[in-house]
């Protein structure tokens, strides 16, 4: 734990840091910090920093960039921010606008977000288990396989494909599908103990348990949406370093553990936290919460350098937002 100026030091450093990108020097550190002290004082915190793993020095007559430590700790300590009313009020409108099927609703906050902050953003949609069905239906498309389209209380229109072990006839699966419409109204993880008491004709019962499994992956996780990938170069000088991201953005199932690696809340994720071979990233998520409950995640990847006071509260807000309008 730092002493009160050290930590005001730190602050004045990482902030500086974050609006510059360059190394700062002492005597920029005393003008951010308004610090009543003299600048040998300053020198010598900024020294102790850097034995303590907070601040490095490029080169020797260079001024000191905070690690990912000074990050960890800046962000841990930080006040909240306040978003400009125009920000705020630019959600708020976004939302009250925002009437679309699921997929395009889910899309189009994850541009909001990536232009809001200026930075990639990642939105997972809700699970499903406890939206209400408004429609399903059984299309054949083969001997074996039956796409499965569910429509949802959320605008949700989820396709998943059944396949099954034997050939099965059209009729048999027209019949399973007025079995499961028979059930429209209720959750949908409830679907598959209606149909295991309903009585019907054994083939058909279990041609509509086959859908019910196909079903399974929007109840426990719901689809990814990419914004702003466009804004990679304007992030990231080096292109290396922008290939890189883009194909970690590219491995959908990557990124999917990046997001699930965050509990409830907000989560800030720095440097070698997130075990991206030594990337310079920093992850900021937030939770979001449906009216039937079900969760679903949003967030950032930027660089460490990153504004870190706004993105947080714009990624907050954004969540906040969305949870509710769903």
């Amino acid at each position: 734990m730092l002493d009160e100026r050290k930590a005001e030091v730190l602050r004045a450093l990482v902030e500086t840091h974050i609006r510059t990108g360059d190394p700062v020097s002492s005597r920029a550190v005393l003008d951010a910090s308004g610090l009543a002290v003299s600048p040998a004082t300053i020198r010598s915190d900024l020294a102790s920093l850097e034995r303590d793993g907070f601040a490095v020095q490029p080169h020797t007559s260079a001024g000191r960039v905070p690690t990912a430590t000074a990050y960890r700790y800046y962000v841990d300590h930080l006040s909240p921010a306040r978003l400009r009313s125009a920000i705020a009020l630019r959600i708020e409108s976004f939302f009250t606008r925002a009437h679309s099927e699921l997929d395009h609703m889910l899309q189009s906050t994850s541009e909001l977000l990536a232009d809001l902050t200026r930075l990639p953003a990642m939105v997972m949609g809700p699970a499903a288990a406890h939206e209400v069905l408004r429609g399903i239906h059984l299309v054949q498309l083969g001997d074996r396989d039956v796409l499965v389209v569910v429509v949802t209380s959320n605008g949700r229109v989820a396709k998943e494909v059944a396949r099954f072990d034997a050939p099965v006839v059209p009729e048999i699966v027209d019949a399973a599908e007025q079995l499961l419409s028979a059930h429209v109204g209720k959750a949908i993880a409830d679907l598959t103990s209606a149909v295991e008491v309903a009585d019907a004709e054994p083939k058909v019962a279990a041609a509509a348990r086959m859908a019910t499994l196909a079903m399974l992956p929007a109840q426990t996780g719901g689809d990814l949406f990419l914004g702003g990938t466009s804004q990679l170069t304007s992030v990231w000088e080096d292109l290396s370093k922008v290939r890189k991201i883009l194909d970690l953005l590219d491995r959908e199932s990557t990124v999917f553990e990046l997001l699930n690696q965050t509990e409830p809340g907000t989560v800030v994720r720095i440097g070698s936290e997130l075990a991206l071979d030594d990337l310079d990233v920093a992850l900021v998520a937030a939770s979001y919460v449906t009216a039937t409950g079900d969760e679903g995640r949003l967030g950032v990847l930027g660089p460490m350098r990153m504004d870190y006071r706004r993105t947080i509260r714009v990624v907050e807000e954004v969540g906040e937002n969305l949870g509710e309008s769903l």
